[in-house]
């Protein structure tokens, strides 16, 4: 049995997808030409292209997302370039902000939860004197203060906000009311009743504080910790108001910045390989390194083969692990499936199908 060891993060932002594309109501459409050939396959193709075949991508891209860009549209950009069935991101980031957008195509996707439960580490920048209705530069002005605090006051103001502390989420935000989204109440107007949660600080320091208004921290931090609402919460109990100018995210889980790549180098790379040039594989992280949290279990083949068909498999001599609980499953090194190790079996939870595009062999020993 091996063992190895990382963690894993979210936060849930104002972000938001983009609108839906739509024909005004009053324009009328020209009455469908059956000898049209764009409309031989039934739905026609817009400006005679060709149709991108879709193909099965599994693995993790870790996009240094750049700024102005929401997590949604940066999914929509990394499944085209890759011309990918399936993909979706583990942690919502804002277009505020830059830095680690873990996103997950193909078999990846069923990891997703084990990257969003874990730590994040971000860098952020306050401005002082005034606070944002997002509690970020997007937003409105709604308080104003001459005050500035200085670095002692900040510095001593810190302990409380380390540890489990109740923190009550920004007005813009992705929580459900009545299933509504936070962030399209309040952009309705409305005054959404949020309730304080308990979230938990690993570590908060003051990295730069200086004359100019602005001072820089870092954070490290569990689930569901907003960041945008710690600047607003130190505004407030120093006097002086405040809100988000920088936002950076540089860990989410197993990634580090390290592991992240700009969208245009993501591009080039991706150009490449349609020239025949390169590998889309060495853009890609291997499926299981968002398990790296949990103990991984190798199998013989014929349990392989039960696991893979759903069935358990009895774990009995001398091999046979002392750990208990979910453990990731691998046959000849292969990721196979996610189990639970109870009462003398193991028993398959998630069976992976990592048939198609995965990870170079280079990539999964030596990184990006």
């Amino acid at each position: 049995m091996t063992i190895s060891l990382a963690a894993s993060a979210i936060e849930a932002p104002h972000d938001m997808p983009p609108a839906a594309e739509c024909n005004p109501a009053d324009e009328p459409r020209a009455p469908r030409d059956n000898n049209d050939p764009r409309n031989k396959q039934g739905k026609g193709r817009r400006n005679d292209q060709p149709r991108r075949d879709k193909r099965d991508v599994h693995g993790w891209v870790v996009l240094d997302k750049p700024i102005g860009m929401t997590s949604t549209h940066a999914v929509a950009v990394v499944k085209r370039l890759f011309s990918a069935k399936r993909a979706g991101h583990a942690g919502t980031l804002d277009p505020l902000a830059t830095g680690g957008l873990p996103i997950a195509m193909g078999e990846a996707t069923k990891t997703v939860p084990f990257v969003m439960d874990g730590r994040k580490r971000y860098r952020f920048t306050v401005a002082w004197g005034e606070e944002r209705d997002t509690d970020d530069t997007e937003g409105r002005v709604t308080a104003t203060s001459d005050q500035r605090p200085t670095a002692e006051a900040i510095m001593a103001l810190l302990p409380r906000f380390t540890g489990v502390i109740e923190q009550l989420p920004p007005q813009y935000s992705a929580i459900k009311i009545n299933g509504e989204r936070a962030y399209d109440l309040a952009r309705d107007g409305e005054v959404v009743a949020l309730t304080p949660r308990p979230v938990e600080i690993h570590e908060l320091v003051l990295v730069e504080h200086g004359d100019n208004g602005l001072s820089t921290f870092e954070a490290e931090c569990g689930k569901g910790t907003y960041v945008r609402a710690l600047a607003r919460d130190f505004g407030r109990l120093l006097g002086c108001y405040g809100h988000i100018c920088a936002l950076r995210r540089t860990l989410v889980g197993p990634f580090d910045e390290a592991d992240m790549i700009p969208l245009a180098e993501l591009e080039a790379l991706c150009n490449r390989a349609a020239s025949g040039e390169g590998n889309l594989a060495d853009a890609l992280l291997p499926v299981e390194t968002a398990l790296d949290d949990i103990p991984a279990l190798a199998v013989t083949r014929a349990d392989a083969a039960r696991l893979h068909r759903g069935q358990a498999v009895v774990l009995r001599g001398r091999d046979a692990p002392i750990c208990s609980g979910t453990v990731y499953v691998t046959v000849a090194g292969r990721l196979l499936a996610l189990a639970e190790v109870g009462n003398g079996e193991l028993i398959p939870k998630r069976v992976f199908n990592l048939t198609g595009l995965t990870a170079s062999p280079v990539r999964k020993e030596e990184g990006y």
